[in-house]
């Protein structure tokens, strides 16, 4: 897997063949391209946020797996890889904002499209709330030594979004500087966190290492059932390791895109994976016991109470920051989506919402996704389950969107050969593709077949029915963009013809006739392909 690089002076016209894409593709370049490397990678970072996965859904799996069920944890990040590899192919040939939505309005049809982008809209609006009031639940409450309650901690949520909501639009470079700041601060206080209760707990022996294989509260036998204890412990890496593809999302505002995204994908994902990987032992290791820790609402917070006394506050306020930031890359993302498909009248109240954003500042639609978040916490602000419900239901979405898009590559671009300069899975495609619908397949067995996600289930198709009243409104009211695709051309003939034309050529040359290889595919050639 390799992103080839045709001209020695293509760095030089990197900006100007970036906008030429986006022209390409049927847009104008509205966002300025301020986002790097790290950058980059650290949208995809904040947003999975092992920090807040990890805070989330660590009592969920003591309660229906016991410590043992950390070891699945691999599982899922291998799993996610083979996705992110799969997003980045389709990335890299439509560098758009609005990602999903985009690549199957182009690839499979404006219907397609539009439910996709829907859907995604839907999960970014709720796992907004989840990441959130788990931020209010098992961290910022914990911090202030705070009782929770449900309307204490929905009237907390609702304030923690209008602060993020308020800081996107007052300036991208701000929430930019946040987030690289928390990005940091996450790596580097998971890090030395990790090597404080590792080397605490095998060294000074205050830990307890039967932990690994305990399953605590949990019965030993049938933990390898069908849908039994080891197949619910995925959820723990399925729930955290999302949002890699929120680095594709801002495309538009990334230089080098087409190499750069794809990536800092893969790469947000092994990341997060190590050291994800690595705080769950050290956790773990730090449980004394086992049966009160699984009850308590929240675990990692006692944890670190039980092992550094008066000093958690310390963890607890870099793991604020950490969720913090991964809610407000959340609403960014999403607030990039609507403005997406407000650009092609394919959102309701487009007029306002498509509008130009400021260089320095956030699109107005972040405050429609704040709205929508405030309004969900509303509703959940009596329901002392709130938080399981919102974490199952931004479980089950993300893998429904992933496998829908795997089996939009696999039918439009599965084997067929990369334009040039484009990110290619090459002769890893296969085993890639199809690896990832088996992890995809299985991650929606493991969300629909248990009866306790009923309540999420019915969260996610209360989002389609909305979604049918919302797309038959439009239907009637933008019947014309409603079935336009966003341009005639197939974005791949688009890249081929951005490259041909930083190749100084003017017009294709035909097969000769003979067999012959044509002068331009000489040119173009990929080596290696």
């Amino acid at each position: 897997m390799r992103t080839a690089n045709l001209f020695p002076d293509q760095q030089a016209t990197e900006a100007r063949v970036e906008a030429d894409v986006v022209e390409r593709l049927g847009y104008r370049q509205r966002f300025a391209r301020t986002l790097r490397h790290f950058e980059s990678f650290a949208v995809g970072f904040s947003f999975i946020s092992i920090t807040t996965g990890i805070f989330t859904t660590f009592g969920f799996l003591l309660s229906h797996a016991g410590p043992r069920g950390i070891w699945t944890w691999p599982i899922v990040i291998v799993g996610q890889i083979l996705v992110a590899l799969v997003y980045g192919a389709l990335a890299s040939r439509i560098p758009l904002a609005g990602y999903s939505y985009q690549w199957a309005s182009r690839l499979a049809g404006p219907n397609v499209g539009w439910w996709l982008g829907w859907l995604s809209f839907s999960f970014l609006s709720i796992v907004t709330v989840s990441v959130d009031y788990a931020f209010t639940q098992v961290a910022f409450m914990p911090l202030l030594g705070l009782e929770y309650t449900p309307t204490t901690a929905a009237v907390i949520t609702l304030g923690v979004i209008t602060v993020q909501a308020g800081l996107i639009i007052w300036s991208t470079m701000a929430t930019t500087r946040v987030n690289n700041t928390a990005v940091t601060t996450e790596i580097l206080g998971v890090v030395q966190l990790v090597i404080i209760m590792i080397v605490a707990g095998v060294v000074a022996r205050t830990g307890h290492l039967s932990n690994l294989w305990s399953t605590g509260a949990v019965a030993a036998e049938g933990w390898y059932r069908w849908l039994g204890p080891f197949m619910l412990a995925t959820l723990l890496g399925a729930y955290t390791i999302v949002g890699f593809e929120s680095c594709a999302n801002l495309a538009e505002e990334t230089q080098r895109a087409r190499r750069v995204v794809p990536r800092t994908m893969v790469q947000a994902v092994a990341v997060s994976g190590t050291l994800g990987m690595a705080f769950l032992i050290a956790l773990t290791l730090g449980i004394h016991d086992v049966g009160a820790i699984s009850e308590d609402p929240s675990p990692v917070a006692a944890i670190l109470k039980t092992f550094f006394g008066q000093a958690e506050a310390l963890p607890l306020v870099w793991m604020c920051i950490s969720i913090f930031a991964c809610g407000m890359v959340i609403m960014t993302t999403n607030s990039r989506l609507i403005w997406a498909m407000a650009r092609d009248r394919r959102f309701p109240g487009y007029q306002v919402l498509a509008r130009t954003p400021r260089a320095t500042g956030g699109p107005v639609a972040t405050l429609l996704a704040a709205a929508i978040s405030a309004s969900v916490v509303i509703v959940l602000r009596t329901n002392t389950e709130a938080l399981f419900t919102l974490f199952a239901t931004a479980t089950l979405m993300p893998a429904a969107l992933y496998a829908g898009t795997v089996v939009l590559y696999l039918f439009t671009l599965y084997r067929r050969p990369a334009p040039p300069g484009t990110f290619q899975l090459g002769a890893w495609e296969t085993p890639v593709v199809f690896g990832a619908l088996a992890w995809l397949a299985y991650e929606l067995v493991v969300l629909i077949g248990p009866t306790e996600f009923r309540p999420a289930q019915r969260y996610a198709l209360g989002a389609v029915a909305i979604g049918a009243v919302v797309y038959l409104l439009m239907r009637v009211l933008e019947p014309a963009s409603m079935r336009r695709r966003p341009e005639a051309e197939s974005a791949e003939s688009e890249l081929w013809s951005v490259e041909r034309d930083e190749a100084g050529i003017q017009e294709p040359l035909e097969d000769d006739g003979a067999g012959q290889r044509s002068d331009l595919e000489d040119r173009l050639r990929v080596p290696g392909l």
